[in-house]
This record gives structure tokens, C-alpha cells and sequence, in this order.
């Protein structure tokens, strides 16, 4: 699609890419111009602010996404373990079953780290917060439910970054499998249903 017709929702998913792929340091204005097929002076009327409103953008994505797309299973009808695994099939989309790497990720490295930070925390924070509120409602406790909140995004952000330095998807989706169970494991089972006489 040309450039001229594309919408700023359409630039900023494919900011989004260079970004993922790239860091904040790495994504130079060419790479952003090319991705993106907008010249820089579009660039800017798009992002006055350049390459710190662009990542802004690019964050606001996400976490726009987080919240509507994939944390929306984890709010639905079922058992934690069936919410659970929704959303991990919604993230194994997102990720393209460990192909792609993850913004967030690549934007805690570099030189806009500590600009970016209280962004990523707070699109991280909302990650851990739902998570714990489905393993708190699993009977695990508060601090345990945090712990194992804060484990899943170890998991899953580590199994992105080796799958993708060896080129190899097979570390992510085994931790995919494996992570309803490590999430799950010690928590009360769910009340049994009263069987109708009959």
C-alpha cells in the first residue's frame, strides 16, 4: 500500500516492527523511513517529536493491544487454566510462535532505557497484575501469585530472546506448554460441582 494512503495505526505497526527488531538505538531514522516507506519530513508530521514520540507511539500500541487483545482472555468466563492457555495462544500469535521478537524487550536496552522506563514498567505492571489475579483466584496467595506473575514474564521474554539468538522457535514453545502447569502448580483445585440427584 502506498505510503500516502496508509493510517497512522498502519505506521506506528510498522514502527513496531523496526523497533522489535531493532532497539531504540538501532532503529534509525532510515530503517524507520524505509519500514515504513514515508520520508523523514512525513515522518515528523506524523511524530513532531521524532524518534521519542514514535516509540511512544509504538508503546501505546502495545499496551493498547495488551489490554484489549491479549490479557482480554484472562477476563472471560472458565477456569484459570483454561483463561490461562487463551491467552498464551493469543500471545503465541502475537510473537508468531516465537519468531518475533518482543518490543518491550528490546526497548529496556539502550541508550532510552531510563526514559523508557517508567512506560515499560507500567505496561509490564499491567501484565503481572492480571496474571496474579487469575493465580489469586486459583488459591494461590497474594505474594506467591506476584512471584509466579513475575516468573511467566521471565519465561516468556527469555524464551523469546534465546529462541531468536539461535533461530530457533523450539525454547518458546515448549515454554508455552510447560507454563499453565509451572503457573498452576500447588494451587487449590477448583470446588467440585454438586452432582443434581437423579
Amino acid at each position: 500500500m502506498p505510503a500516502a494512503l496508509l493510517s497512522r495505526e498502519e505506521v506506528v505497526g510498522r514502527l513496531l516492527g523496526v523497533f522489535r527488531q531493532q532497539g531504540y538505538d538501532g532503529a534509525s531514522l532510515a530503517a524507520l523511513s524505509e519500514a515504513t516507506g514515508l520520508g523523514r519530513s512525513s515522518l515528523y508530521h506524523y511524530f513532531p517529536g521524532g524518534k521519542d514520540d514514535m516509540v511512544n507511539a509504538v508503546l501505546d500500541a502495545v499496551e493498547a493491544w495488551l489490554k484489549d487483545v491479549g490479557l482480554a482472555p484472562l477476563r472471560e468466563p472458565g477456569t484459570p487454566e483454561e483463561r490461562l492457555r487463551a491467552m498464551l495462544r493469543t500471545l503465541d500469535g502475537f510473537y508468531e510462535g516465537g519468531r518475533l521478537a518482543c518490543a518491550l524487550g528490546a526497548l529496556s536496552l539502550g541508550s532510552a532505557k531510563e526514559r523508557l522506563q517508567p512506560r515499560l514498567r507500567q505496561i509490564m505492571g499491567l501484565w503481572m497484575t492480571e496474571l496474579a489475579r487469575v493465580l489469586e483466584e486459583a488459591g494461590l496467595k497474594p505474594a506467591m501469585a506476584r512471584e509466579r506473575a513475575e516468573d511467566a514474564l521471565v519465561e516468556v521474554q527469555g524464551a523469546l530472546v534465546l529462541s531468536s539468538g539461535m533461530g530457533d522457535a523450539a525454547p518458546f514453545k515448549r515454554a508455552m506448554k510447560r507454563l499453565p502447569e509451572t503457573l498452576l502448580r500447588d494451587a487449590a483445585p477448583p470446588p467440585r460441582r454438586a452432582q443434581k440427584p437423579g
